[in-house]
């Protein structure tokens, strides 16, 4: 893997935009040959205030972050308590970097939820419907049966599932600088804009 040093970064290399900031080293990791350059490790807490962290894929970009998921996981079931979220992106090509946001997140619409659901292919709609998320299961084998038993259909979307959003508040992006002198910008929201401010590494 070669990691490229592309020196200083200054505030104004950025968009005042930190979503289409983040759209701009998403392409950039995806064209330097990131497998998965939209995977995010999602950071949540339920009322008992214990946290939980597991990766999801970003699957949608608009005033916010969307990503989807059963409504019966835990980490729905922590949004369903706490309804605010952070998460991280992290890149090694072109450049090693790292964005952090958080914010409120609140459930799709169902028919957004339709629109990705139809994008998916067949066999992942079928796990999908036979999986309900974080429960219990006896053995693989009970979940490849009921995979089978639906055959070639192509099931429509269950309630169950759909997706959230993550409208950001407040948004960090680093880059790696030599001698660990890193570049830190934070993004947070003032109105109808962003305040931008350079962090200490």
């Amino acid at each position: 893997m070669v990691v490229v040093d592309t020196g200083a970064m200054e505030a104004g290399d950025l968009d005042r935009d930190p979503l289409r900031q983040l759209d701009v080293w998403l392409s950039a990791a995806s064209a330097a040959g990131d497998p998965m350059p939209e995977a995010m490790c999602l950071a949540t807490t339920g009322l008992g205030g214990q946290p939980s962290v597991r990766y999801v894929l970003l699957r949608g970009r608009d005033d916010g972050i969307v990503f989807f998921t059963d409504y019966g996981s835990d980490k729905a079931t922590d949004l369903g308590e706490n309804p605010r979220a952070a998460a991280v992106f992290h890149w090694y090509v072109p450049v090693h970097r790292q964005v952090r946001l958080m914010g409120v997140v609140a459930k799709t619409s169902a028919e957004e939820s339709d629109r990705y659901w139809a994008t998916r292919p067949p066999g992942s709609r079928r796990s999908a419907v036979v999986s309900s998320q974080s429960s219990v299961v006896g053995s693989r084998q009970e979940l490849e049966a009921a995979v089978a038993a639906l055959g070639e259909t192509v099931p429509t979307r269950p309630a169950r599932w759909g997706g959230f959003r993550i409208v950001p508040s407040a948004l960090e992006f680093w880059q790696e600088g030599t001698d660990r002198l890193h570049d830190r910008f934070r993004y947070l929201r003032e109105g109808d804009g962003w305040r931008v401010d350079r962090l200490s590494p």
